[in-house]
């Protein structure tokens, strides 16, 4: 891992973002680029030039200030980091970045959700989820000392999250970690262990994986909901990171048991990260 991009907007999430992307930069040797979004509405557009140059001056003046009180931290000590600045709120832009930086990770702060309301879906967060190539991890806390001891990827073993799957494995090499693969088995879709083996089984065949040892490291696990049945089983086992497949068009709902992706994403007390299908 070389590059990682860290989204921010200068609250303290987005802070726990960047100090967590500084844990993994030192750790792999990466360099950190910092992106901020301005956000200007379009009807800056529509004012006259003096106006339009004013406002971009101030914005940007503004900015730097915010940089400078952001990127002013011991734990970015010794690591390259870049500063990049977009006009627009576009987040399909950060692929653009992506491409140019041949960036590995983005690493992006999210409240999550409070309550019933649902901070994630709809968010800043979940848009770069939806739009982004590479996987996002997601950060909710402050995370002084960053390390990923146990994780779990979560499938129904439909062989279209098998690439997900297989490109979490390689982001978990970095931690030294070989991730549970962790399926809830539900009263709607009840199978039987007969049933789950078999679907396993061809799962880690296709991934080439057909040993035994991957076989232990397999988790079925029985629950109400699949969104109980994730969170339960990750709270008993002091799972440290959660990773879910994810669709462009439709962000993290939608790819297995109906849209749990989202309510994990809100929800989970652990870190999130998400693999493109």
């Amino acid at each position: 891992m070389k590059t990682i991009i860290v989204p921010v907007d200068f609250s303290e999430h987005s802070e726990y973002a960047l100090q967590v992307a500084a844990s993994i930069a030192k750790d792999q040797k990466a360099e950190i680029i910092v992106v901020h979004m301005l956000g200007l509405a379009d009807s800056y557009l529509t004012k006259d030039e003096r106006q339009e140059v004013f406002d971009a001056i101030y914005f940007m003046k503004l900015t730097k200030q915010e940089f400078s009180k952001l990127l002013d931290k011991d734990y970015l000590k010794g690591i390259d980091v870049t500063q990049v600045v977009k006009t627009h709120k576009v987040f399909s832009e950060l692929k653009e970045i992506a491409r140019e930086y041949e960036a590995d990770l983005i690493v992006m702060g999210s409240h999550g959700a409070t309550g019933m309301k649902e901070v994630f879906v709809g968010s800043n967060t979940e848009k770069v989820v939806r739009t982004s190539d590479l996987p996002v991890l997601i950060i909710k806390e402050r995370i002084t000392d960053f390390k990923i001891d146990k994780a779990v990827f979560v499938t129904d073993f439909d062989l279209k999250t098998l690439p997900s799957f297989l490109n979490a494995r390689d982001f978990f090499k970095i931690f030294k970690v070989e991730p549970q693969i962790l399926f809830i088995n539900i009263p709607e879709k009840f199978m039987s262990t007969t049933e789950m083996q078999l679907k396993a089984y061809n799962f880690l065949i296709d991934a080439g994986m057909d040993n035994k040892k991957f076989q232990e490291n397999i988790i079925f696990y029985n629950d109400y909901t699949a969104e109980k049945g994730v969170y339960n089983y990750c709270n008993e086992s002091k799972i440290d990171a959660i990773a879910i497949p994810t669709h462009g068009r439709t962000g993290l709902g939608h790819f297995f048991y109906g849209s749990i992706g989202e309510d994990i994403a809100n929800h989970a007390n652990v870190p999130v990260i998400t693999f493109r299908m």
